[in-house]
């Protein structure tokens, strides 16, 4: 999944790449608990899911070089996946504390889905050049 959506990257506007991976993964999620549950299903969404849950490491990396240089993308790309992990611990509390509520996992695939949704809608319109700042020092 990773080298596809490096590829893809390559060719292809990187923020539409990005927006094309969580959508599909939101479409995924549809599928899978519309469909009647048997273990073909389980397989095939997990298969799906792997491809597409890292996928979006290359692009995204790609996109912050473009924006910010990649002076400093090691320190960059470590803020941006902080912030994953502090969204998947979000989900991953967030979910257990929905099903202590509800019993079940029905609300939590909405969400889920809703947040692939809206990532895919927050990425297109991001400029993939670099963002002109001001000079802060004159350079010796």
């Amino acid at each position: 999944g990773s080298y596809g959506a490096g590829m893809l990257g390559a060719r292809l506007a990187k923020r539409h790449v990005l927006a094309g991976i969580y959508a599909l993964r939101s479409l995924a999620m549809l599928i899978f608990i519309l469909l009647p549950p048997s273990p073909l299903s389980v397989y095939l969404f997990a298969a799906l899911m792997g491809l597409l849950w890292l996928s979006t490491v290359p692009t995204t990396n790609a996109i912050v070089a473009q924006i910010f240089g990649a002076q400093h993308l090691s320190m960059l790309s470590g803020c941006v996946f902080l912030s994953h992990q502090l969204g998947s611990f979000l989900g991953a509390w967030l979910g257990g504390r929905i099903y202590d509520l509800t019993g079940n996992y029905d609300i939590v695939w909405w969400l889920s889905i809703a947040l692939g949704l809206m990532s895919a809608l927050v990425n297109l319109p991001v400029r993939e050049g670099p963002i002109s700042r001001p000079l802060l020092h004159k350079p010796a």
